[in-house]
């Protein structure tokens, strides 16, 4: 029986202390996200495509895909393997999950995360100039 006392005490302090953390949280406040609504997302094997970013994310997820952006990015995702994407500008991030991926930007200070390469996987991600 005691046993089970303390673990209740542990759990009511753990849940005292998650409701007094939130609102302090919220009261200093978070981040407010730039990036505009819409994200692009082009998925598929083989695509060839010109888009404008529109101040959004940029999502590719596949294989072999070929993905020119204009204008500015918030940030640019790619999963998969062996897709290229050139970017004019690039805000926030760069994150690069898989294989063979290769990402180049011409513009911006994003944040560069190689996702594949912490795993031993090959990828590249460059500023190239314009």
């Amino acid at each position: 029986m005691k046993g089970t006392t303390v673990m209740f005490k542990a759990f009511g302090g753990s849940a005292a202390a998650c409701v007094l953390a939130l609102p302090v949280a919220l009261a200093v406040g978070v981040p407010v996200a730039q990036a505009k609504n819409g994200d692009t997302h082009v998925s598929g094997q083989g695509i060839t495509q010109t888009l404008d970013c529109n101040d959004s994310a940029l999502i590719v997820v596949g294989t072999g895909n070929y993905v020119t952006a204009k204008g500015t990015c918030w940030g640019i995702s790619v999963q998969g393997s062996s897709n290229i994407v050139v970017a004019d500008n690039v805000i926030n991030d760069i994150t690069v999950y898989g294989y063979d991926q290769t990402v180049l930007f011409h513009n911006g200070d994003p944040r560069l995360w190689d996702r594949g390469r912490e795993l031993g996987m090959t990828n590249r991600i460059d500023r190239v100039p314009a």
